[in-house]
């Protein structure tokens, strides 16, 4: 048989062997009922909960950030060709993004963490937290990630800040975490196409970055799955 032909009947039959993807899939149990609820609770109250001044916050780690710098600058797009970049780059190292989201408001804040471990992460939840110190409660929302999880992180939230309500999102679940919807919008806008010479001139420029897009795109996200969606789609795949 030719390969056009088996091209033919694989096209017909809508098929694509040569293309894989991974997923992950959570355990739907009520555990993932329990947890995906808790999570959802607080993004249909996050409005209301914020006249109450309590605050609803999202957090997650973008880790191991590649430095690369090109050989040659880029080429600017000109009429009838796009932007044409180097190919060759240099590996200057890597980065670790620390980002929180301000669910009512679709604000955000990000660090720049030397390791993506639990001592870093505790040294700048005085700062993530500070921010907020006026709230009466605070739902941090976050996902199963060592540092978060670790007995240390939880013994420091319980000592030092007892209005911390922290809401882990269910096993292989992370997407339930709206961080990783800001992640996904700020890399779109200040990593693509990026090029720096060191670690540090790309922490500088993320520093300078969420500032930025907090005066022109920082909007709450939209979230139409809701705890009645989330029971239904538990129970269907369940049947």
């Amino acid at each position: 048989m030719s390969h056009s032909t088996v091209a033919l009947i694989l096209h017909d039959a809508d098929l694509q062997p040569h293309r894989t993807r991974y997923w992950k899939t959570p355990t739907l149990d009520d555990t993932f009922r329990h947890k995906a609820a808790q999570v959802l609770w607080c993004y249909e109250q996050a409005q209301q909960l914020a006249q109450r001044d309590e605050v609803v916050l999202c957090v997650d780690e973008k880790p191991n950030i590649q430095v690369l710098h090109g050989e040659q600058p880029a080429r600017p797009m000109r009429p009838g060709l796009i932007e044409r970049r180097e190919f060759e780059y240099v590996r200057r190292g890597t980065v670790n993004l620390l980002a929180k989201l301000v669910v009512h408001s679709g604000r955000m804040r990000s660090w720049d963490l030397e390791r993506n471990n639990g001592d870093c992460l505790r040294g700048v939840l005085p700062q993530l937290l500070g921010d907020h110190r006026d709230a009466r409660r605070i739902h941090l929302i976050w996902d199963n990630a060592p540092s978060h999880t670790a007995r240390q992180t939880l013994d420091f939230l319980r000592t030092h800040y007892p209005r911390v309500r922290v809401i882990f999102t269910p096993a292989h679940a992370s997407w339930l975490n709206q961080a990783e919807l800001l992640l996904r919008a700020f890399a779109e806008r200040y990593l693509q196409r990026g090029d720096w010479a060191s670690c540090d001139e790309l922490i500088e420029h993320l520093d300078a970055s969420w500032p930025e897009y907090n005066r022109f795109y920082a909007h709450p996200f939209t979230w139409s799955w809701t705890r009645a969606k989330m029971h239904l789609w538990v129970d269907r795949h369940l049947s």
